[in-house]
């Protein structure tokens, strides 16, 4: 292990306006780094993360995959359902719920997507059409991903902004905070409730919703118990919801700071999946994936104890000169292919990465025919805080209606 002076601390304001130059640092410098202090390992470059991300023997997904404290352990299942869990456990959960969160399901659910991006988009664009600045968060990246999430699982409309409301709690962190705050925790548990009476009310009532769907998945004889729906719901609200806010809002920043890169979509909406892929690599919501040694690792020529945490840094493997040419540009159709590492790769590969993709590009494909041209607010845009996830909290913008 090399020796540096520099320092990753994924709680750090100033890390989460720009972590980029950290990241090279330690890729240069410390491509095994350790910090004491918070008791973590990480790994920077594109070749050490892939491997850790198809390592899912003696690297444990069962303490969690977040570095907060009160996430961590062995209840972290509860909420992040497989995510938090190792084979065989994750291997039974994950092919029960695929049997109701399925690529038809998702392929079917494109035209109601389709319509709750409109609907939302409509609103966006009046109020600019008078000029006015609109907040891209408020009113439209921060509202899709969990109305759609609602949608799938049948959540009624009237009670759609209460559970997004709640959602966003659950994700909230205020500076210096580095541990699960009470006002996330209370979201947690009204999530929670609410999911548990919709859990009971689709045992009375069968509907035409994922929520039915997996409760009524079976593998000889093996069902979903309902805390492992739960679990599974909960998930989709952390996992499913967060970062495709983040995507949307990512997309149209970088867009923005890359005038020439998105000119040609305006006329060419064949090309905005490329745009999405871009954006996937060169900032992605998802960026940093905590693991727990099990037995004992070799990198670098130092050995991770069993027990210890190791963090895995997607976020800075997809800015490695290793990987990528000229990876601190933004190109749009630029080649990435299997080298992306957004939804992880291996046993744990997100199992939502199609509905993301799906969203986006209809998000995106929806704005694009309504506008031809946007100017970005940067000095009033905040960022998000988060130990794990990067985007925008609030993205002010004006519209040029077509």
């Amino acid at each position: 292990m090399t020796v540096s002076d520099v320092a990753l601390d994924p709680y750090n304001y100033d890390f989460h306006e720009d972590p980029y130059p950290y990241y090279k640092r330690l890729r240069d410098e410390a491509p095994l780094y350790r910090n004491e202090e918070l008791g973590f390992w990480a790994l920077s470059r594109h070749k050490d993360v892939l491997a850790g991300f198809r390592n899912s023997v003696t690297l444990s997904n069962k303490f969690g995959v977040s570095l907060d404290p009160a996430s961590r352990g062995p209840h972290a299942a509860k909420t992040m359902s497989f995510l938090a869990m190792d084979d065989p456990d994750h291997l039974r959960l994950r092919t029960l719920v695929s049997k109701g969160f399925t690529p038809r399901r998702i392929r079917e659910l494109e035209p109601r997507v389709t319509e709750i991006a409109l609907k939302h988009l409509d609103t966006m664009v009046e109020m600019a059409a008078s000029g006015e600045t609109v907040d891209y968060v408020d009113e439209f990246a921060g509202k899709l991903p969990m109305d759609v999430i609602s949608e799938l699982m049948g959540v009624p409309d009237a009670d759609r902004v209460r559970v997004r409301a709640w959602a966003d709690g659950v994700m909230h962190r205020d500076e210096g905070v580095t541990d699960v705050p009470k006002e996330a925790i209370e979201a947690s548990i009204n999530l929670i409730v609410y999911y548990q009476e919709m859990v009971a009310e689709r045992r009375r009532k069968p509907s035409d919703d994922l929520t039915t769907a997996l409760l009524e998945a079976e593998i000889d004889g093996d069902r979903l118990t309902d805390d492992e729906v739960l679990g599974f719901m909960f998930l989709m609200v952390i996992a499913g919801n967060e970062t495709t806010t983040k995507l949307l809002a990512n997309a149209a920043f970088w867009g923005y700071k890359n005038p020439d890169q998105i000119a040609p979509l305006y006329d060419d909406a064949s090309r905005i999946p490329l745009w999405v892929e871009e954006t996937l690599r060169y900032d992605t919501s998802s960026q940093i994936l905590a693991r727990t040694v099990q037995g004992e690792l070799t990198f670098y020529d130092t050995v991770i104890p069993d027990g210890d945490v190791l963090l895995l840094l997607p976020g800075s493997a997809h800015r490695d000169e290793r990987a990528f040419e000229n990876p601190d540009d933004f190109v749009i159709g630029r080649d990435i292919g299997a080298k992306l590492q957004s939804f992880g790769s291996g046993a744990h590969f997100c199992l939502g990465a199609h509905l993301a993709r799906m969203e986006a590009r209809v998000a995106l494909d929806e704005l694009f025919k309504r506008i031809r041209g946007y100017d970005v607010d940067e000095t009033n845009s905040v960022r998000v805080h988060s130990s794990n996830v990067r985007g925008f909290a609030h993205l002010p913008m004006t519209l040029q209606i077509r």
